[in-house]
């Protein structure tokens, strides 16, 4: 018997996450080149097309949403809660974790510690309307024909090697950032919180000659950069520095189209 999350199997709810991640990558994708005129990586992780906070927001909002599907108001209301929910538990985790921000909400009217604001609560109750009434439903007929197309025990294999794809993705961009936001606070003397132990740590690794070859090769300046081109990290007193701006020599986008 096939294990379910309110009445949605396991295994459809991790292809939801694929999927929803690769659409995350596309919308992100347009986005920066319809406003900021360039063509740059916004994916979540080092490698594949994927952007994981539309697949995690799409799987809540999905599982979620069914308490405010009573309307088109109360969708909408619940759409800009449970999305600036995840949003800001998002965020909040990555600068717990990495001590960086993917995205900062600072400048926005009637934010909240720049993590989450009005504009973007808003965007995700029109996304969650478009979600459930126009997306998830095409999404849907999309696996339903992939069913016809191919047996579904293989269908399931392919999912769950998708998703442990993308869990080892995760931990290996997760590294690779630490990393990388280390050699770059420590490199530029930056003054960030538990200074001496993230120099300590940072002697230990690229003290290695096989270690700091390795991550130079793989996790490079450019590499990381041009992955995560908005990243930021944060100084003992609050400033935010973008971390493109201590890499001058390395362009942040792929390209850049004349205003």
């Amino acid at each position: 018997m096939e294990k379910k999350i309110q009445k949605i199997s396991i295994w459809k709810i991790f292809a939801y996450f694929i999927i929803y991640s690769f659409v995350g990558f596309v919308v992100e994708t347009l986005f920066a080149l319809i406003n900021y005129n360039v063509l740059e990586s916004r994916k979540s992780f080092l490698y594949g097309p994927f952007c994981g906070i539309y697949g995690v927001g799409a799987v809540v909002l999905i599982l979620s949403l069914r308490y405010f599907n009573k309307n088109n108001y109360t969708l909408f209301l619940g759409g800009c809660l449970v999305g600036s929910i995840v949003e800001y538990i998002i965020s909040f985790l990555g600068e717990i974790i990495f001590d960086a921000r993917w995205w900062d909400y600072s400048n926005r009217v009637l934010n909240i510690n720049g993590r989450i604001c009005l504009l973007y609560a808003i965007f995700w109750g029109i996304l969650s309307l478009m979600l459930i009434r126009i997306i998830n439903p095409q999404v849907d007929r999309f696996i339903k024909y992939i069913k016809t197309k191919i047996n579904i025990k293989k269908l399931k294999t392919i999912t769950c090697v998708g998703i442990i794809f993308m869990i080892v993705n995760a931990l290996v961009s997760g590294i690779a950032m630490n990393l990388f936001l280390m050699r770059m606070a420590v490199e530029n003397n930056l003054n960030i919180k538990n200074k001496e132990k993230v120099i300590e740590q940072y002697n230990r690794i690229y003290g290695d000659p096989e270690k700091a070859e390795f991550i130079n090769k793989y996790w490079g300046n450019k590499k990381m950069i041009m992955t995560y081109p908005n990243v930021t990290l944060t100084t003992e007193d609050g400033t935010k520095i973008y971390v493109h701006d201590l890499l001058p020599d390395i362009k942040p986008y792929i390209y850049k189209f004349e205003e």
